[in-house]
């Protein structure tokens, strides 16, 4: 049953009647650019068709009920609170993404209550942006049921970014919501985060022979943890001692000139973000030519920088990557923010037996739970169901 439907029954049940509409968002994969978004950088991501369903209606006494469905079906409900009463700090777990839409909306003067319920299929955990699918599905629910436009998609991007950085805690970018809100099928999304610039690339693997893979390490990671903070905060002190207002302004001409200003610290910080802005310009270079099958050295080199210089990666992901490539993969790398979560590889199609197998045969080496693979292909952005 999809997410979608999955949702409305379970508002039926605990509500009494079907919801006003339903309103799902999908999580993404980033094809390449870790780590660039809050640097004013570019990304390359694409939406996955797995995805997270709202279904909503208003209530009239400016209270938030959410609940969230189970993989079984079993419903778990947070306690109400009324939308006037909404602070950082007030909902704690998993409450806290949807009441923190609810947080931003109110001064975009969205303030009615709502019944929520939420049910969807993007695996959690994995870096593949489960979070942000969960506020983007939340926040066009909440506009709809306020009778607001939803079209300025950007805009949206950056009231979920506000959610997300000052009522959950993650300070994160702006990649991830602005993928799954503004993807379209079978195209990845080109995106100069700073002027939100935004090319529709199209990208069809399966038309050369190829598949993006998406391997789960099954190794949890969180964005609400110190790693991901401490290296957001390196990186504006970079800017800050180098006079740019972000890493954005560094190119690679300028790298070696850069670095010898900076302490030894903060190197190896810049010359991820200035090396992966570069790789995302020659990817978009590739893709616009038709020659897919050369981004794997371009997804390798994305991935050593990854793990040696901005040191976000994890044993799982480095061992998920090395067996890919091992297998037959062109190329391989960690995806999303690191420190667990998933890798993905470009993969010709008759290879895809050798690489889940390959894979498989590490991670069991090595006695780590088995991983969960899947062949991601671009998919729609967020939108109204029904």
């Amino acid at each position: 049953m999809s997410p979608a439907r999955r949702a409305v029954a379970a508002f039926t049940r605990l509500h009494g009647a079907e919801p006003v509409g339903v309103w799902s968002a999908p999580g993404r994969v980033n094809l390449i650019g870790e780590h660039t978004d809050y640097n004013d950088g570019f990304v390359l991501p694409f939406a996955l068709p797995h995805r997270t369903a709202v279904a909503a209606s208003p209530r009239a006494d400016g209270r938030l009920h959410v609940a969230t469905v189970g993989d079984g079906g079993t419903v778990q409900q947070a306690s109400p609170i009324a939308v006037a009463d909404l602070e950082p700090g007030a909902v704690g777990g998993w409450a806290a993404y949807p009441a923190g839409v609810a947080w931003a909306l109110r001064a975009q003067g969205v303030t009615g209550g709502a019944n929520l319920v939420i049910a969807g299929d993007v695996p959690t955990g994995a870096g593949l942006s489960s979070s942000h699918a969960l506020e983007c599905a939340v926040a066009l629910a909440l506009l709809g049921l306020a009778d607001r436009p939803a079209d300025d998609l950007p805009r949206i991007a950056r009231w979920v970014q506000r959610a997300e950085n000052e009522f959950v805690g993650a300070p994160t970018g702006l990649l991830d919501q602005t993928a799954s809100l503004c993807c379209t099928e079978a195209h990845v999304l080109f995106l100069d985060v700073r002027s939100f610039e935004a090319e529709q690339v199209p990208f069809d693997a399966a038309e050369h022979g190829l598949e993006v893979l998406v391997i789960d390490t099954r190794a949890s990671h969180s964005h609400t943890d110190g790693g991901y903070g401490a290296r957001r905060a390196g990186c504006e002190k970079a800017a800050s001692i180098l006079g740019v207002p972000a890493l954005r302004d560094v190119d690679v001409d300028g790298l070696d000139a850069a670095s010898a200003r900076l302490p030894e610290g903060l190197r190896p910080l810049v010359r991820h973000v200035v090396t992966e802005n570069e790789r995302v310009l020659a990817s978009v270079g590739l893709l616009r030519a038709g020659r897919i099958a050369e981004l794997g050295p371009l997804l390798d080199a994305s991935h050593a920088s990854l793990r040696d210089d901005y040191k976000v990666s994890a044993p799982e992901l480095d061992v998920a990557v090395d067996a890919a490539n091992a297998a037959g993969a062109l190329g391989a790398r960690m995806t999303g923010g690191g420190f667990g979560g998933s890798a993905i590889a470009l993969v010709p199609v008759q290879r895809h037996d050798d690489v889940v197998r390959r894979v498989h045969a590490a991670f069991a080496e090595r006695g780590w739970t088995a991983p969960r693979t899947f062949t991601a292909v671009p998919s729609a952005g967020a939108g109204r169901d029904r």
